[in-house]
């Protein structure tokens, strides 16, 4: 058979071409430069799977677009999982316009050779974890309209050379972690429609006026930055912006009244920082206004009636500046309002009965001001109401029925007010109301019995009011009930066996009432209970056993009642049991040893005043974790040993009971003061012997007594006339006295027992190793008061500040007396703690915590301040406002007025965290400002003298 020579031609080309050029040459130059980065990617590249290598271009492939002449002019691959880095290689794309790889798993840096892609309008690198700095060479891509690169790692600044992209639209920075300020040439971009930034903490300095001149410009975003000083006024020249958001950062100065030319603008969100200045009136020609957030800043003056002409406004919240003035009037044109928000400000005045026009309004908070008058009847038309927050003002009347008119009401809080009158019955037929707090009014009248009706209701407190009647039986309705406090009111009856109903309910208070009868015992039902309190109350009868069926509770607290009977060692199984305060009651027979066995049992264990019998059981030795223990006045016998291992106990009363057997020899029980072991006839302290101890004939212990009193009548003589010669020497040391403290020559009579020691915290301490320090080389600080010295307490490798007051001066007894009542009860980070106090005859001790960088005057005045920089200082300042600031505002149940700020009263720390010390001249604020811890004719001491005084 012939052969056909072009057959054998093309046989023989077939031969010598390679293979693999045949398949490589399906594909263009773009196709393989895509097809070269994927295999440098570790992701799950199944959506990848189209990208054929045999067909002529990729324009077919996912993510891949071209234009007519089959060029690609988009990749988007945005949320496939491609684990890997940028291609390095651009040179086969330089058609490409649209790069988006948002979301894909990159890592790496930015590289520079994007710069080349010179058709590229839209780049959108968001949502991966890139790094390194943005390179500058992006900015010279002529026609770049949107630049995403949110949401990564990148550092360094904004490139200056940003002012470059001329026809930039959109640049979304946000979420990185950018440094620096922002450029002055960001003013070139006229385009410039979206500006976002925020998230980049160490991006600082001031927005640059130039701003001003991106004209386009929609959306103003820096927000959670370090963004400082002054908004520019040419922030008003921004006509076509509608978003201003610089919240969370640290701005300082007046808010620019030209922000009110910005006539297109709708949110405003400049809360969280410290602007100061008052609201500008101008805003009220913001007529597309929907949002202005200011709170948390610093500012003053009156809420500007102009703002009631924002009609488009849905939120205002102003909340927690110092604003001044009323409610203006013109906020009942707001017919958009939907929320409220001026709380923890200075707001005087009344509620403007026009809140009622506003009918959208979902929240009123006004909490925390000075708003006075009646709650406006006109609040009842507000039908989408759902939170009402009117607490710790100064209102008065009663609350208004027309409240039921708000259907949709979930929570009302009108606490700490000077509200009378009843509840009123319709407020319990609102089916979604949740919580309804009441605490602190002058409310009387009984509780309505509609309150069954409130099946919605959680939290119900009517605390410190003058409510009488009965607790309603209906109230056994509230499924959902779970915080129920109406303490300290005038309530009588018995607690209603119904109440079992409430079968969510965690936390019941009816202290302070006039309840009798005996505890129901369904009470027992209540699984869920954590807190129970019916102390002072007139409560009866027996505790039931089944007390014990409430596992879950952690605080029980029935004193101050009239419960017979034993304590049922049922107890016992209440396992999370942290507190238990029975005293003051009728009990009887012995303290049942299950108490003991409470693993929880830390807080306090009180069984005072009752007729408790028996010895203390064995199994309390097993409450290593308890703090306090209460059992005086009782008839308790037997001896302590049981006690004497409990190494977290701060406080012991066992006083008024029929103890014997020697006192446990510990530290603990050294320096208990002998008032809480007082009226206990047959116990015997250490040192003393005990009776049986010695087993002699009464004769003997006849004989021996005499020999003791004989001893102790020569010695009491000898005393005498040391005391004598004591009194008439101190009279002629006269002004000397200083200089015998401070040389350490205080006689010893100063220190001797026996010595009355109350710690505050758990302190390993004696007086004996206290006053060893007591010398010259340890003075650390003296005032008018007395000398504050260092001391050092062995095998703990603690140190403290002990202060002895000088009680020649009758200021010392006084100043000794103010500092115990005022610093016993504060803890502040910014106040010196105190720890304890001892006293004897003769002298007065106060223990503080140490603070070995002395006071600020030294750090002042004595060459040192150029040891820390002026952050310190600032720390310093701060620290010790915030320590005044809780003094006056926050101490309850009275504020409290130092009287002797200054410098030498102020100690510092090992971080120079600054403590405000010496409360010689402090005293209470009582309501009727009568009340005075110490009251001399001035106040003040040298380097200070309070204003008015």
């Amino acid at each position: 058979m012939p052969v056909n020579p072009w057959t054998l031609f093309f046989l023989c080309i077939s031969l010598l071409l390679p293979f693999h050029f045949l398949i490589v040459a399906a594909v263009n130059q773009q196709g393989e430069a895509l097809l070269s980065w994927t295999r440098t990617l570790n992701g799950s590249l199944e959506v990848l799977s189209n990208w054929d290598p045999v067909q002529d271009t990729p324009c077919s492939w996912y993510g891949v677009s071209c234009n007519t002449k089959n060029e690609v002019v988009q990749l988007d691959l945005r949320y496939v999982d491609l684990l890997g880095r940028l291609p390095s290689d651009f040179t086969s794309f330089l058609s490409l316009s649209s790069l988006i790889l948002a979301g894909t798993n990159l890592t790496g840096s930015i590289p520079k050779e994007i710069g080349y892609l010179v058709e590229l309008s839209y780049l959108d690198l968001s949502d991966n974890a890139l790094s390194g700095e943005i390179p500058s060479e992006l900015c010279y891509l002529p026609k770049l309209e949107e630049l995403h690169l949110n949401s990564n790692d990148l550092v360094g600044s904004i490139p200056v050379a940003i002012g470059n992209l001329t026809k930039l639209q959109k640049l979304i920075l946000y979420d990185n972690q950018l440094s620096g300020e922002v450029p002055t040439t960001i003013g070139n971009l006229k385009r410039l429609q979206v500006i976002r930034a925020g998230g980049n903490k160490n991006l600082e300095g001031p927005l640059p006026q130039e701003i001003g001149n991106c004209s386009s410009l929609v959306m103003l975003g820096l927000a959670e930055t370090s963004l400082s000083g002054s908004l520019p006024p040419t922030l008003g020249l921004l006509k076509n912006l509608e978003t201003i958001a610089i919240y969370t950062s640290l701005l300082s100065g007046e808010i620019p009244p030209e922000l009110g030319d910005c006539t297109g603008l709708q949110n405003i969100y400049l809360y969280e920082n410290s602007l100061t200045g008052s609201i500008p009136s101008k805003l009220g020609n913001l007529k597309n206004l929907e949002n202005l957030l200011l709170w948390q800043n610093n500012l003053v003056g009156t809420m500007p009636p102009e703002i009631g002409d924002c009609e488009q406004l849905s939120v205002i919240d102003v909340s927690m500046n110092s604003l001044t003035g009323s409610i203006p009037n013109t906020f009942g044109n707001l017919t958009s309002l939907q929320e409220l928000q001026l709380s923890v400000n200075q707001i005087s005045g009344e509620i403007p009965g026009e809140l009622g026009n506003c009918q959208q309004l979902t929240h009123v908070e006004l909490d925390n001001n000075l708003i006075t008058g009646t709650i406006p009847s006109e609040l009842g038309n507000l039908a989408n109401l759902t939170l009402l927050f009117l607490w710790h003002n100064k209102l008065q009347g009663n609350i208004p029925s027309s409240l039921s008119n708000c259907q949709n009401l979930e929570a009302i809080d009108l606490s700490q007010n000077g509200l009378t009158g009843p509840i009123p019955k319709g407020i319990f037929q609102l089916k979604n109301l949740n919580k309804l707090l009441l605490l602190s009014n002058n409310l009387s009248g009984k509780i309505p019995s509609e309150i069954g009706n409130c099946s919605s209701l959680i939290r119900f407190r009517a605390n410190d009011n003058n409510i009488t009647g009965i607790i309603p039986s209906q109230i056994g309705n509230l499924n959902n009930l779970n915080f129920l406090d109406l303490g300290n009111n005038r309530i009588s009856g018995s607690i209603p066996e119904e109440i079992s109903g409430c079968r969510n309910l965690a936390f019941l208070d009816i202290h302070s009432n006039f309840l009798s009868g005996n505890l129901p015992e369904s009470l027992s039902r209540l699984n869920a209970l954590q807190f129970l309190d019916v102390s002072d109350n007139m409560i009866e009868g027996i505790l039931d056993p089944t007390v014990g069926e409430l596992t879950a509770l952690s605080k029980l607290v029935l004193a101050k009642n009239r419960i017979s009977g034993s304590i049922p060692g049922q107890i016992g199984s209440c396992s999370k049991l942290q507190l238990l305060d029975l005293s003051s009651n009728n009990l009887s027979g012995q303290i049942p040893g299950s108490i003991g066995n409470i693993p929880a049992l830390e807080i306090a264990l009180n069984l005072s005043l009752n007729q408790l019998s028996g010895e203390i059981p064995p199994e309390f030795s097993g409450l290593t974790k308890l703090g306090v223990i209460d059992i005086s006045h009782n008839a308790l016998s037997g001896n302590l040993q049981y006690l004497a291992g409990l190494q977290n106990l701060v406080v012991l009363n066992i006083s008024n009971n029929k103890f014997s057997g020697r006192v446990p020899d510990t530290p603990f029980f050294a320096k208990l003061p002998l008032s809480v072991l007082a009226k206990n006839p047959a116990l015997c302290f250490s040192g003393n012997e005990c009776s049986g101890d010695s087993g002699g004939r009464s004769g003997r212990r006849a004989r021996v007594a005499r020999v003791v009193m004989v001893v102790l009548l020569c010695t009491a003589c000898v005393l005498l006339m040391a005391a004598l010669y004591v009194v008439i020497a101190a009279k002629r040391r006269g002004d000397r006295e200083n200089d015998v403290e401070l040389d350490g020559k205080d006689s010893d009579v100063d220190m001797a027992p026996p010595w009355e020691v109350t710690l505050y915290q758990k302190l390993d301490l004696s007086i004996s190793d206290v006053a060893k320090c007591l010398t010259a080389g340890n003075v650390i600080g003296q005032g008018r008061s007395g000398v504050v010295y260092r001391v050092d307490l062995p095998g703990t490798g603690l140190a403290i500040a002990v202060k002895k007051f000088r009680l020649s001066e009758k200021f010392s007894a006084a100043a000794f007396s103010s500092e115990i009542a005022t610093l016993a009860r504060i803890r502040h980070r910014n106040i010196v703690r105190l720890l304890g106090w001892g006293a004897n005859r003769r002298s007065k001790l106060l223990f503080y915590d140490y603070l070995p960088n002395g006071n600020l005057d030294t750090l002042l005045h004595e060459g040192c301040t150029g040891l820390i920089d002026w952050e310190t200082r600032l720390k310093i300042a701060l620290g010790v406002a915030e320590g005044v600031a809780y003094l006056h505002h926050d101490c309850v149940p009275a504020a409290i007025l130092h009287r002797d700020v200054k410098a030498q009263n102020i100690l510092l720390g090992d971080r120079y965290e600054p403590c405000l010390a010496d409360f010689g001249f402090a005293r209470f604020v009582e309501e009727d400002h009568a009340s005075f811890s110490v009251n001399p004719h001035f106040a003040g001491s040298y380097g200070y003298i309070a204003p008015g005084w």
